[in-house]
Protein backbone atom coordinates (compact mmCIF):
# COMPACT_ATOMS: atom_id res chain seq x y z
CA UNK A 1 0.00 0.00 0.00
CA UNK A 2 1.18 3.38 -0.99
CA UNK A 3 1.69 5.75 2.09
CA UNK A 4 -1.20 8.51 1.02
CA UNK A 5 -1.57 8.83 -2.56
CA UNK A 6 -0.26 7.66 -6.18
CA UNK A 7 -0.49 9.43 -9.57
CA UNK A 8 0.08 6.80 -12.27
CA UNK A 9 1.34 7.43 -15.72
CA UNK A 10 0.41 5.29 -18.78
CA UNK A 11 3.55 5.69 -20.56
CA UNK A 12 1.86 3.58 -23.32
CA UNK A 13 -0.99 6.09 -23.54
CA UNK A 14 1.60 8.87 -23.96
CA UNK A 15 3.27 7.08 -26.98
CA UNK A 16 -0.14 6.45 -28.86
CA UNK A 17 -1.11 10.00 -28.30
CA UNK A 18 2.32 11.62 -29.49
CA UNK A 19 1.85 9.10 -33.00
CA UNK A 20 -1.83 10.01 -33.05
CA UNK A 21 -0.95 13.43 -32.85
CA UNK A 22 2.25 12.68 -35.80
CA UNK A 23 -0.16 11.06 -37.87
CA UNK A 24 -1.84 14.28 -38.55
CA UNK A 25 0.93 16.08 -39.46
CA UNK A 26 2.32 17.00 -43.23
CA UNK A 27 5.69 15.23 -44.50
CA UNK A 28 8.23 17.43 -43.09
CA UNK A 29 6.61 18.91 -40.17
CA UNK A 30 7.90 18.35 -36.65
CA UNK A 31 6.19 17.64 -33.56
CA UNK A 32 7.47 19.05 -30.86
CA UNK A 33 5.98 18.09 -27.28
CA UNK A 34 5.22 20.64 -24.75
CA UNK A 35 6.37 19.11 -21.38
CA UNK A 36 6.99 21.77 -19.45
CA UNK A 37 5.61 21.98 -15.65
CA UNK A 38 6.67 18.50 -14.80
CA UNK A 39 5.10 17.39 -17.97
CA UNK A 40 1.34 19.08 -16.53
CA UNK A 41 2.05 17.65 -13.58
CA UNK A 42 2.72 14.55 -15.05
CA UNK A 43 6.60 13.65 -14.39
CA UNK A 44 8.97 14.90 -16.98
CA UNK A 45 11.51 11.96 -16.44
CA UNK A 46 8.38 9.96 -16.40
CA UNK A 47 7.33 11.43 -20.06
CA UNK A 48 10.60 12.43 -21.47
CA UNK A 49 11.81 9.14 -22.86
CA UNK A 50 8.18 8.10 -23.51
CA UNK A 51 7.59 11.30 -26.09
CA UNK A 52 11.18 10.46 -27.58
CA UNK A 53 10.20 6.98 -28.06
CA UNK A 54 7.36 7.82 -29.47
CA UNK A 55 8.97 9.77 -32.49
CA UNK A 56 8.95 13.61 -30.83
CA UNK A 57 11.15 15.37 -33.41
CA UNK A 58 12.12 18.02 -30.53
CA UNK A 59 10.46 18.96 -26.73
CA UNK A 60 9.94 22.15 -25.57
CA UNK A 61 10.40 23.45 -22.40
CA UNK A 62 9.67 26.58 -20.39
CA UNK A 63 12.69 26.73 -18.22
CA UNK A 64 16.39 25.97 -18.80
CA UNK A 65 16.21 23.90 -15.58
CA UNK A 66 13.77 21.64 -16.91
CA UNK A 67 15.26 21.66 -20.58
CA UNK A 68 18.99 20.67 -18.56
CA UNK A 69 16.72 17.92 -16.34
CA UNK A 70 15.80 16.55 -19.48
CA UNK A 71 19.18 16.36 -21.13
CA UNK A 72 20.73 13.93 -18.79
CA UNK A 73 17.49 11.71 -20.32
CA UNK A 74 17.49 12.17 -23.86
CA UNK A 75 21.26 13.05 -24.79
CA UNK A 76 20.46 13.66 -28.85
CA UNK A 77 17.12 14.87 -29.13
CA UNK A 78 16.84 18.67 -29.87
CA UNK A 79 14.86 20.82 -27.12
CA UNK A 80 13.41 24.39 -27.15
CA UNK A 81 12.87 26.73 -23.57
CA UNK A 82 10.31 28.89 -24.74
CA UNK A 83 10.23 31.24 -22.25
CA UNK A 84 11.73 33.77 -20.55
CA UNK A 85 15.05 33.52 -19.07
CA UNK A 86 16.99 35.65 -16.45
CA UNK A 87 20.94 35.96 -17.44
CA UNK A 88 21.98 33.38 -14.89
CA UNK A 89 19.58 30.62 -16.54
CA UNK A 90 21.23 31.36 -20.00
CA UNK A 91 24.45 29.36 -19.73
CA UNK A 92 22.23 26.38 -18.00
CA UNK A 93 19.89 26.31 -21.47
CA UNK A 94 23.36 27.27 -23.61
CA UNK A 95 24.62 24.00 -21.43
CA UNK A 96 21.70 21.70 -22.41
CA UNK A 97 22.11 22.23 -25.91
CA UNK A 98 19.07 23.83 -26.00
CA UNK A 99 17.55 26.48 -28.65
CA UNK A 100 16.24 29.53 -27.01
CA UNK A 101 13.29 32.39 -27.60
CA UNK A 102 14.44 35.88 -28.17
CA UNK A 103 12.66 39.02 -28.56
CA UNK A 104 14.32 41.66 -27.40
CA UNK A 105 17.50 43.11 -28.40
CA UNK A 106 19.33 43.22 -25.32
CA UNK A 107 18.79 39.60 -24.51
CA UNK A 108 19.95 38.67 -27.54
CA UNK A 109 22.93 40.30 -27.15
CA UNK A 110 23.32 38.66 -23.87
CA UNK A 111 22.40 35.60 -25.62
CA UNK A 112 25.51 36.04 -28.03
CA UNK A 113 27.95 36.54 -25.95
CA UNK A 114 27.51 33.90 -23.77
CA UNK A 115 27.02 31.51 -26.30
CA UNK A 116 30.41 33.31 -27.84
CA UNK A 117 32.15 32.54 -24.17
CA UNK A 118 30.95 29.26 -24.19
CA UNK A 119 32.41 28.23 -27.80
CA UNK A 120 29.23 26.86 -28.89
CA UNK A 121 26.24 27.81 -31.52
CA UNK A 122 22.77 28.33 -30.14
CA UNK A 123 19.34 27.70 -31.69
CA UNK A 124 17.41 31.15 -31.70
CA UNK A 125 13.65 31.43 -32.15
CA UNK A 126 12.14 34.97 -32.15
CA UNK A 127 8.85 35.04 -31.02
CA UNK A 128 6.42 37.37 -32.68
CA UNK A 129 3.16 38.26 -30.48
CA UNK A 130 0.48 38.51 -33.30
CA UNK A 131 -2.24 38.60 -29.86
CA UNK A 132 -1.67 36.97 -27.23
CA UNK A 133 -0.28 39.41 -25.17
CA UNK A 134 2.05 38.31 -23.04
CA UNK A 135 5.63 37.75 -24.36
CA UNK A 136 7.61 38.18 -28.06
CA UNK A 137 7.39 41.75 -30.29
CA UNK A 138 4.34 42.75 -31.60
CA UNK A 139 6.82 44.54 -34.43
CA UNK A 140 7.20 42.98 -37.62
CA UNK A 141 9.99 44.69 -38.34
CA UNK A 142 11.63 44.23 -35.14
CA UNK A 143 11.39 40.18 -35.74
CA UNK A 144 13.24 40.63 -39.16
CA UNK A 145 16.21 42.70 -37.21
CA UNK A 146 16.48 40.03 -34.72
CA UNK A 147 16.46 36.85 -36.76
CA UNK A 148 19.05 39.29 -38.85
CA UNK A 149 21.22 39.99 -35.61
CA UNK A 150 20.93 35.79 -34.97
CA UNK A 151 21.34 35.12 -39.01
CA UNK A 152 24.95 37.07 -39.07
CA UNK A 153 26.42 36.39 -35.31
CA UNK A 154 28.58 33.01 -35.81
CA UNK A 155 27.53 31.69 -32.07
CA UNK A 156 24.00 32.10 -32.96
CA UNK A 157 21.75 30.03 -35.77
CA UNK A 158 18.55 31.56 -36.64
CA UNK A 159 16.16 28.59 -36.12
CA UNK A 160 12.63 29.54 -36.08
CA UNK A 161 9.99 32.49 -35.79
CA UNK A 162 7.30 31.36 -33.76
CA UNK A 163 4.13 32.42 -31.63
CA UNK A 164 1.58 31.59 -29.77
CA UNK A 165 -2.51 31.58 -29.89
CA UNK A 166 -4.66 33.14 -27.55
CA UNK A 167 -8.23 31.42 -28.58
CA UNK A 168 -7.08 28.34 -30.48
CA UNK A 169 -9.89 26.50 -27.97
CA UNK A 170 -12.55 28.59 -28.39
CA UNK A 171 -15.24 27.78 -31.37
CA UNK A 172 -15.37 31.67 -33.03
CA UNK A 173 -11.85 30.91 -35.07
CA UNK A 174 -11.86 34.61 -36.13
CA UNK A 175 -9.05 36.07 -33.55
CA UNK A 176 -6.61 32.50 -34.16
CA UNK A 177 -7.04 33.19 -38.26
CA UNK A 178 -6.10 36.61 -37.67
CA UNK A 179 -2.63 35.61 -35.65
CA UNK A 180 -2.17 32.74 -37.87
CA UNK A 181 -2.60 34.79 -40.86
CA UNK A 182 -0.10 37.29 -39.54
CA UNK A 183 2.48 34.85 -39.06
CA UNK A 184 2.50 33.66 -42.62
CA UNK A 185 2.41 37.11 -43.63
CA UNK A 186 5.54 37.79 -41.84
CA UNK A 187 6.96 34.07 -42.30
CA UNK A 188 6.61 34.88 -46.26
CA UNK A 189 9.04 38.13 -45.41
CA UNK A 190 11.59 36.30 -43.66
CA UNK A 191 11.95 33.51 -45.91
CA UNK A 192 13.09 35.57 -49.02
CA UNK A 193 15.64 36.51 -46.24
CA UNK A 194 16.36 33.46 -44.92
CA UNK A 195 15.28 30.56 -46.64
CA UNK A 196 15.60 27.67 -44.07
CA UNK A 197 13.82 29.54 -41.16
CA UNK A 198 11.08 27.76 -39.59
CA UNK A 199 7.81 28.66 -38.43
CA UNK A 200 5.32 27.58 -35.68
CA UNK A 201 2.24 28.70 -33.98
CA UNK A 202 -0.07 25.95 -32.80
CA UNK A 203 -0.95 24.24 -29.62
CA UNK A 204 -2.91 21.20 -29.34
CA UNK A 205 -6.24 22.92 -30.08
CA UNK A 206 -5.02 24.81 -32.81
CA UNK A 207 -3.07 21.70 -34.10
CA UNK A 208 -6.39 19.57 -33.93
CA UNK A 209 -8.74 22.06 -35.01
CA UNK A 210 -6.68 23.46 -38.50
CA UNK A 211 -4.00 22.09 -40.00
CA UNK A 212 -3.37 25.44 -42.10
CA UNK A 213 -2.01 26.65 -38.70
CA UNK A 214 0.90 23.03 -38.08
CA UNK A 215 3.37 25.32 -40.19
CA UNK A 216 6.70 23.45 -39.81
CA UNK A 217 6.09 22.59 -36.63
CA UNK A 218 3.37 22.00 -34.14
CA UNK A 219 3.69 22.22 -30.19
CA UNK A 220 1.43 20.14 -28.42
CA UNK A 221 0.24 20.43 -24.91
CA UNK A 222 -2.03 19.13 -23.20
CA UNK A 223 -2.93 16.61 -25.88
CA UNK A 224 0.05 14.18 -25.33
CA UNK A 225 -1.36 13.50 -21.87
CA UNK A 226 -4.63 12.33 -23.65
CA UNK A 227 -6.66 15.67 -22.15
CA UNK A 228 -8.97 17.54 -24.51
CA UNK A 229 -7.75 21.03 -25.19
CA UNK A 230 -11.36 21.73 -25.95
CA UNK A 231 -12.57 20.68 -22.32
CA UNK A 232 -14.61 17.68 -23.49
CA UNK A 233 -13.72 14.22 -23.75
CA UNK A 234 -10.44 13.12 -25.08
CA UNK A 235 -11.88 10.12 -26.84
CA UNK A 236 -12.98 12.73 -29.17
CA UNK A 237 -10.06 12.57 -30.61
CA UNK A 238 -8.51 9.22 -30.25
CA UNK A 239 -6.81 10.36 -27.42
CA UNK A 240 -5.83 8.42 -23.80
CA UNK A 241 -5.59 9.90 -20.72
CA UNK A 242 -2.04 8.99 -19.57
CA UNK A 243 -2.41 9.89 -15.36
CA UNK A 244 -4.98 8.64 -12.69
CA UNK A 245 -4.91 9.32 -9.23
CA UNK A 246 -5.44 7.03 -6.47
CA UNK A 247 -5.36 6.78 -2.76
CA UNK A 248 -6.74 4.15 -0.25
CA UNK A 249 -10.03 4.20 2.41
CA UNK A 250 -8.06 4.42 5.98
CA UNK A 251 -11.42 4.83 7.96
CA UNK A 252 -14.85 3.67 7.93
CA UNK A 253 -17.45 4.86 10.61
CA UNK A 254 -21.11 4.62 11.02
CA UNK A 255 -23.38 7.74 11.14
CA UNK A 256 -26.36 8.82 12.71
CA UNK A 257 -28.45 11.28 11.56
CA UNK A 258 -26.93 14.66 12.18
CA UNK A 259 -23.51 13.61 12.32
CA UNK A 260 -20.93 16.10 10.21
CA UNK A 261 -17.93 15.26 8.68
CA UNK A 262 -15.10 17.49 8.12
CA UNK A 263 -14.36 21.85 8.99
CA UNK A 264 -17.17 23.79 9.37
CA UNK A 265 -19.58 21.10 9.45
CA UNK A 266 -20.48 21.64 6.01
CA UNK A 267 -21.84 18.21 5.25
CA UNK A 268 -24.56 16.15 7.64
CA UNK A 269 -26.09 12.83 7.32
CA UNK A 270 -30.27 12.91 6.80
CA UNK A 271 -29.80 9.58 7.23
CA UNK A 272 -28.01 6.15 8.98
CA UNK A 273 -25.34 6.13 7.05
CA UNK A 274 -21.32 5.08 6.68
CA UNK A 275 -18.59 7.18 5.66
CA UNK A 276 -15.28 6.75 4.76
CA UNK A 277 -12.69 8.72 5.29
CA UNK A 278 -9.58 9.21 2.45
CA UNK A 279 -5.99 10.22 3.16
CA UNK A 280 -5.89 12.85 0.24
CA UNK A 281 -6.58 16.43 0.31
CA UNK A 282 -5.55 19.85 -0.89
CA UNK A 283 -2.32 18.98 -0.13
CA UNK A 284 -1.79 17.19 -2.35
CA UNK A 285 -3.60 18.69 -4.73
CA UNK A 286 -7.40 17.51 -4.58
CA UNK A 287 -9.15 21.34 -4.47
CA UNK A 288 -10.96 22.75 -1.51
CA UNK A 289 -13.66 23.64 -4.25
CA UNK A 290 -14.18 19.85 -4.94
CA UNK A 291 -16.08 20.02 -1.25
CA UNK A 292 -19.59 18.48 -1.31
CA UNK A 293 -19.22 18.49 -5.09
CA UNK A 294 -16.09 16.10 -5.94
CA UNK A 295 -16.49 12.69 -6.80
CA UNK A 296 -14.15 9.38 -6.28
CA UNK A 297 -14.55 5.67 -7.16
CA UNK A 298 -14.58 3.11 -4.92
CA UNK A 299 -15.42 -0.63 -5.82
CA UNK A 300 -16.27 0.71 -9.31
CA UNK A 301 -19.19 3.16 -7.78
CA UNK A 302 -19.03 6.85 -7.41
CA UNK A 303 -19.70 8.29 -4.32
CA UNK A 304 -19.62 11.80 -3.92
CA UNK A 305 -17.12 14.10 -1.75
CA UNK A 306 -19.20 14.71 1.39
CA UNK A 307 -17.65 17.76 3.21
CA UNK A 308 -15.43 20.46 3.35
CA UNK A 309 -11.54 19.11 1.77
CA UNK A 310 -9.23 19.49 3.74
CA UNK A 311 -5.50 19.51 3.50
CA UNK A 312 -4.68 16.38 4.00
CA UNK A 313 -7.93 13.97 4.28
CA UNK A 314 -11.40 13.77 2.41
CA UNK A 315 -14.76 12.01 3.39
CA UNK A 316 -17.30 10.54 1.72
CA UNK A 317 -20.72 8.72 2.05
CA UNK A 318 -20.64 5.43 0.84
CA UNK A 319 -24.34 4.55 2.21
CA UNK A 320 -25.13 1.92 4.85
CA UNK A 321 -24.52 -0.78 2.49
CA UNK A 322 -21.95 0.01 0.12
CA UNK A 323 -19.54 -2.64 2.05
CA UNK A 324 -16.80 -0.42 1.52
CA UNK A 325 -14.09 -1.13 3.77
CA UNK A 326 -10.50 0.06 4.94
CA UNK A 327 -7.91 -0.66 2.45
CA UNK A 328 -10.18 -0.29 -0.75
CA UNK A 329 -8.48 1.32 -3.13
CA UNK A 330 -9.91 4.70 -4.16
CA UNK A 331 -9.74 6.53 -7.93
CA UNK A 332 -9.86 10.38 -8.10
CA UNK A 333 -8.98 10.53 -11.63
CA UNK A 334 -9.08 7.63 -14.01
CA UNK A 335 -11.29 4.40 -14.35
CA UNK A 336 -12.42 1.59 -12.05
CA UNK A 337 -14.45 -0.87 -12.95
CA UNK A 338 -17.02 0.35 -15.89
CA UNK A 339 -16.86 3.56 -14.15
CA UNK A 340 -13.98 6.99 -15.57
CA UNK A 341 -13.64 10.11 -14.20
CA UNK A 342 -12.24 12.08 -16.59
CA UNK A 343 -9.57 15.31 -15.76
CA UNK A 344 -12.31 17.56 -17.80
CA UNK A 345 -14.97 16.45 -15.57
CA UNK A 346 -12.93 17.26 -12.03
CA UNK A 347 -12.61 20.78 -13.57
CA UNK A 348 -15.47 21.59 -14.60
CA UNK A 349 -17.32 22.22 -10.61
CA UNK A 350 -14.04 24.23 -10.36
CA UNK A 351 -14.89 26.41 -13.06
CA UNK A 352 -11.15 25.73 -14.38
CA UNK A 353 -9.21 23.48 -17.57
CA UNK A 354 -7.80 20.32 -17.35
CA UNK A 355 -4.62 20.97 -16.96
CA UNK A 356 -4.69 22.91 -14.08
CA UNK A 357 -6.06 19.85 -12.47
CA UNK A 358 -2.88 17.68 -13.66
CA UNK A 359 -0.56 20.59 -12.13
CA UNK A 360 -1.88 20.90 -8.99
CA UNK A 361 -1.27 17.19 -7.92
CA UNK A 362 1.48 18.10 -5.45
CA UNK A 363 5.12 17.02 -5.47
CA UNK A 364 4.16 14.76 -2.10
CA UNK A 365 2.07 12.60 -4.34
CA UNK A 366 4.73 10.14 -5.92
CA UNK A 367 4.07 9.83 -10.07
CA UNK A 368 4.54 6.05 -10.85
CA UNK A 369 5.74 5.35 -14.37
CA UNK A 370 3.40 2.17 -15.58
CA UNK A 371 3.99 0.04 -19.22
CA UNK A 372 0.51 -0.89 -20.59
CA UNK A 373 2.17 -2.02 -23.24
CA UNK A 374 4.67 -4.31 -21.53
CA UNK A 375 1.68 -6.08 -19.63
Amino acid sequence: MYERAEARIDLASLRHNCRELKSRLGEGVELCPVLKADAYGHGALHCVSAVAEAGADRIAFATASEAALARSVVPDIPLLVLGALAPGEVEMAISAGADVSVWEPGFIATLADQAAASGLVVGVHVKYDTGMGRLGTTDPEMVLELARTADAHPNLRLAAIWTHFATADEADSNFRDLQRNRLAELGERARREFPGVKLHAANSAAMIADPACHFDMVRPGVAIYGLDPFGNDPADHNLKPALSLHSWVASVKDFEPGMSAGYGRTWQADHQTRVAAIPVGYGDGVRRGLSNKGEVLIGGNRYRISGTVSMDNITVDVGPDSGVRVGDEVTLIGTQGGETILAEQVARPLGTINYEVTCGISPRVPRVGRDSESG
